[in-house]
């Protein structure tokens, strides 16, 4: 299956986090790589090796850059 990624900013609600470039657990990333599919949002971020999933409930906003 081929993902449509995006470009942009994800912030995440109260008590999810992701993995940032420092290594660090961040409620908002910021020029991420983005992919929607289902309930879920893939996301890459530069310099973490692996695909990062959080779930749709997760997500307080999406950022897309144009």
């Amino acid at each position: 299956m081929n993902r449509d990624w995006r470009t942009g900013s994800i912030e995440l609600v109260t008590g999810y986090t992701l993995t940032d470039a420092d290594g660090r657990r961040a409620r908002r990333v910021d020029d991420v790589r983005f992919a929607i599919e289902g309930g879920f949002v893939n996301v890459r971020v530069p310099g973490v090796a692996h695909v990062q999933i959080v779930s749709a409930p997760a997500v307080g906003l999406i950022t897309a850059s144009s």
